[in-house]
Formats: structure tokens, sequence, C-alpha cells
């Protein structure tokens, strides 16, 4: 698989609703361990299963390098749990966000489903996977355990639809090569508004567009969307019944990003990944881009780089980020107890052992295992961990993934110079507002 396939398959995963819109609406039966098949089950909510063997199916979307992480382990798993067998299926994020619904309504879903923070909402209203508090509460979980935002963001009408696994924040990528050529230290790249402009100054006197802006979501729209929270703006309001992207804080964020372009420090209309293969080519010094791009870095010994926490180019830290979590997915029929209690050890299991899963390029979501010296000792995974508590996740709200998509099409707009930032926002804003609207009255809240 190339680069750019890779990563185009894993661009789809964070939760843009892909294909959700115009899915049937589910209206399965609640399931859980007191609508099962075959009686008690033998497990203690997750610490041990010593019932009748089950077998399990389990769908993700890791295509990338983090697949073949992710199935080694549940090998390991295999190998350790004689009674629970995992088969794991992986789709491409987009395809998987589109086929659950169905497959779950026809009774040929999985029972264990890999999900996104910002799609645990639209799932939980469309009852395709069922609560886990319990399994939060027999293995004594609680917010302690996690970075706040990553625990709260698996809430839903307060109940818990997610136990989360890691957090993959975008991080500040730079090329060593560059920066040395402007006459900066390579090895101490910019933190903060004022640093990062005077840095494309200086490159921009040695003939460098430092500083490639995207128009598209994958990463210029992360890079905005970071932006407006940095601003002191958001997404939304509260509760998720307005859209403010279009405030002045977020229409001087998005205003920054475009002024990339007509102050010559960017491409005009850079093309998907072009910002990313620049940077590893030797044109462009700076890009904002996921922490799943570490290990292709180091792929390319030749290519001098680093990576830092995002740099505060507003009055506050914040910074683009999603969440992958274990749900447990309903079933049409009823729940099997046995199979419930074994997914259970699984989640259980795999979340003790997220130390391997940060191999793969990710920051894990418990703190024990981020203090752990072997986590500290994957130092560009660990660089980006400090970022956790500012990470800025969406509201969980049913199809916010849907509405998140107008302001990246408003980002875009604005980039590419078809429409002021200020116009575009407020034109995003207008779709948002009417598309928040006929959600409350498709998921009923």
């Amino acid at each position: 698989m190339t680069i750019q396939r890779t990563e185009l398959s894993r661009r789809r995963l964070l939760g843009l609703g892909l294909g959700l819109g115009a899915a049937t609406t589910l209206g399965l039966a609640g399931c859980g361990d007191d609508d099962t098949e075959g009686g008690a089950a033998a497990g203690d909510g997750g610490k041990t299963y010593t019932g009748p063997k089950v077998s399990l199916n389990l769908w993700n979307g890791f295509t990338g390098g983090d697949g073949d992480i992710f199935k080694k382990l549940v090998d390991q798993f295999n190998t350790e749990h004689a009674n629970i067998a995992i088969t794991v299926a992986t789709y491409r994020w987009e395809d998987y966000y589109a086929k659950l619904p169905g497959a779950v309504t026809s009774g040929n879903g999985p029972d264990i489903a890999v999900m996104h923070m910002d799609q645990l909402a639209t799932f939980a209203a469309r009852k395709v996977i069922q609560p886990v508090d319990d399994v939060a509460s027999a293995l004594e979980l609680s917010e302690a355990d996690f970075a706040p935002t990553v625990w709260q963001g698996g809430l839903y009408q307060d109940k818990r639809y997610g136990i989360p696994l890691d957090m993959h924040p975008v991080g500040f990528y730079y090329n060593k090569t560059l920066m040395e050529r402007a006459g900066l230290d390579p090895n101490k790249p910019p933190t903060n508004r004022s640093e990062v402009e005077q840095a494309l100054a200086a490159m921009k006197g040695k003939g460098i567009q430092g500083f490639w802006m995207s128009p598209f979501q994958f990463t210029g729209g992360m890079t905005g969307y970071s932006l407006v929270y940095q601003f002191g703006g958001s997404l939304y309001n509260e509760d998720a019944t307005k859209a403010t992207f279009n405030s002045p804080e977020a229409v001087e964020a998005v205003d920054w990003c475009a002024r990339l372009v007509t102050g010559g420090h960017s491409p005009a209309n850079v093309g998907q990944d072009a910002d990313y293969l620049a940077l590893k080519s030797g044109k462009n010094a700076f890009n904002v881009n996921g922490i799943w791009q570490i290990n292709d870095l180091k792929k390319s010994p030749d290519v001098q780089w680093g990576v830092a926490a995002m740099p505060q180019i507003g009055s506050r830290k914040s910074v683009w980020a999603n969440s992958h979590n274990f749900t447990i997915v309903q079933q049409p029929r009823g729940a099997d107890a046995n199979k419930v209690a074994g997914a259970k050890v699984f989640i259980n299991w795999l979340s003790q052992h997220s130390l391997d899963w940060a191999a793969g390029g990710q920051v894990p979501a418990r703190r024990a295992v981020l203090d752990d010296p072997k986590f500290q000792a994957l130092t560009e995974v660990n660089t980006l961990a400090a970022e956790l508590p500012d990470a800025a996740f969406p509201p969980a709200a049913p199809g916010i993934g849907d509405v998140t998509l107008l302001f990246y099409t408003a980002f875009n707009e604005a980039v590419l110079g078809k429409k002021s930032p200020k116009q575009a926002l407020d034109d995003g804003v207008a779709k948002a507002d009417k598309l928040l609207e006929d959600n409350r009255k498709k998921y009923g809240s």
C-alpha cells in the first residue's frame, strides 16, 4: 500500500459521518446482560471469563501500519485466552461506518466495534451500540484513570458507550534542513505566533514557502479547527444546538490560515497531501499533520525532520484530536451473555496493553500507561502526548460529524479565495444550524 493510499483511507477515520446521513434509522431493541440467550454469563464484568468458548467478531478501520500492530495484539489475546476467540474484520473507515448500521439490523454485525469518539453519539442514538457503564464499573475505571476530555467523550445522555483506547492529535512537523537553510535553529521549532511568523519571514527571504496551507480537511482544515479554539472560539455552543464557527474569533483564526497563501508562505490551491509530501521532499518547512505520520517519516531516513506540540498561535493552547473507543454492538435477536462477557474481557485486556498499541502511533488513553517509562521512550509519540489536556473534541451530539463537514467546506472556500473568511463561515453556519435542527428531529434529541 502506498503512503498516499494508506493516509487517504485513514483520513476518513475521524467521524465525518460519510454515508450515515442516508442510512436507515435503526430501531433495535436495547440489549444487555438482562436480555440474553443462554442464561447468566460466567464472568465478572471484564476481569475474567470462565464460561464456554465464545467466538467474537470485531470490526475496525485500521488499514495502515497500525492494523498490523492491532492484529498482533489480537493474536496475543487469543493465545492467552483459550475460551475466547476474536476474529478481526478490517474495512476502510468510510466503508465501515456506512456498512455497520445495515449489518447490525440484519444480524450480521460484529460483537465489538472500534469507533471514533465523534461517532459514539450517532451510533448510540441509532441503537447500534449498547451502554457499557457496567464495564467501567466492574473494572473500576473512572475519569481519574484517563484524561478528562477523553473520558467525558465516551458519554451520551449520561450513559457510557465507549471505553477509550487512545487519543490521536495533530502535531507540528518541521523540516530541519529548510530551517537551517533559513538561518534558524533546526532543533528549536517555533512555539508561538511571533516565533512562527518570524520563522516564515526568514524562510521567505531565502525563497522558501515555509507553511503550505492545504484547503482540505486533511490537514489544513484541522489546522483551522485548532486555531478556532486557540483564538477563543468554538465550533458549537455548549449544548450543540447552534454552530458558532463564524464568531469574530473563528473568522480571525481562518483568516490567519488564508493569509499564509496571500502572504506568499504557501502556494495557492495546495493539493490533497501535497503539504505533507512537500515537507518530505524538502519544499515545505512546517506542516500540521496527524500523529499517525510519525511512523511513516521514520521510514525516510534521508529526511531530517522533527515533531513538536502545536504552536500557540492564539490566546490559549488547543489542538484538534480524536479518540478510538471500544464499543459493544447491539444484537437484534438479544445478546448472548457469554459473548458480552468475553467482549468485556477483551476490551479490558487491550486497554491494559495500550503501551504496545502506542507503537502504532497513538497516545494511550490510560494515565498509567502514559507514565510508563517505556512509553516515554517513544520520543515522538510522547511529545504529542503533552497535547492531551488541550484536545478540542467535538460535542457528543448525534450526526455532529456531518455538521462539522460544513466548517471544513467553509474553510476550503476561504483558503482557496472563493469567499472572504467571514462570508464563507457565515454561509457555513447557516447550513450548519439547519442541519443541527434536522438532526434533533431525526434523532429525537
